[in-house]
């Protein structure tokens, strides 16, 4: 299938920090902008634009209000949206009331008649630091599935999608995908697709091993470097997206994206 008008929303994973690129909108690219670009490829010179609404920091009704609005008014046939992340990390949370809300939006999304794609969130199990939020993910993965399934949206399932157990897929602050991670995520969008591509699958050699005194220090530096601060951003009420506008807000063409 053919796609022409390919409109990304969500929050941090979907903006692509973690992929640094300085000559790119907010200085990252992503795995939508690769997917973006393998689907220009695919026009072969014909009509596409994409465009990309995502903001690091969002909150799943932040991303509602300020995002699924205007990306239907960009007639999208294609739609991808990941939303809820954020949210999940939050001390309380009423998980069904946050669903019922995303299923609402995501039923105004496939009335559009785009092809949607959902992603659940990745199993935090194999993180020690964030193990404890493994039971609250599986339960908004569960009710995605189901909320997508209702809206005959594609389901790009990360939870169960191998090779991310490595922290080589991880940026340096383990919350987002590295490089090679959304490398590796924009392949797997396109398989979901259909779409041929080039991209293959990430194999890594086994990791070295850490001593437990190298995971001490380790742990106390991220926690230093990153946990710190964002804490104290959610104690202030701020968001590492303040301030930041979307990276494509309108349509771009495969000249735009390089």
């Amino acid at each position: 299938m053919g796609f022409t008008r390919y409109v990304a929303l969500g929050d941090s994973f979907t903006e692509g920090v973690g992929d640094p690129d300085p000559t790119r909108p907010n200085g990252v690219r992503g795995w939508a902008d690769r997917v973006a670009e393998r689907l220009a490829a695919s026009a072969d010179g014909g009509e596409f634009t994409y465009a990309n609404l995502a903001i690091r920091g969002r909150l799943l009704d932040q991303v509602i209000a300020e995002q699924v609005g205007p990306a239907i008014e960009l007639d999208p046939d294609l739609v991808t949206i990941y939303a809820g992340g954020n949210d999940l990390m939050r001390p309380s949370l009423d998980v069904d009331a946050m669903i019922a809300r995303y299923d609402r939006a995501l039923g105004d999304l496939a009335a559009t008649g785009a092809t949607v794609v959902v992603f659940t969130a990745y199993d935090t199990g194999w993180a020690p630091v964030f193990r404890m939020l493994r039971g609250r993910v599986a339960i908004y993965n569960e009710l995605v599935r189901a909320v997508a399934e209702h809206h005959g949206a594609l389901i790009c399932d990360f939870w169960r999608m191998p090779g991310y157990d490595d922290y080589r897929m991880w940026d340096s602050d383990r919350l987002h995908m590295s490089p090679l991670g959304h490398a590796h995520m924009s392949g797997r969008v396109l398989d979901l697709l259909g779409v041929d591509h080039d991209l293959t699958p990430a194999t890594l050699a086994a990791a070295a091993v850490a001593t437990r005194r190298e995971q001490r220090r380790q742990n106390a530096e991220w926690a230093r470097t990153f946990l710190g601060p964002w804490v104290m951003r959610r104690i202030r009420g701020v968001s590492s997206g303040d301030g930041l506008t979307p990276r494509w807000p309108h349509p771009v063409g495969a000249a735009e994206l390089g």
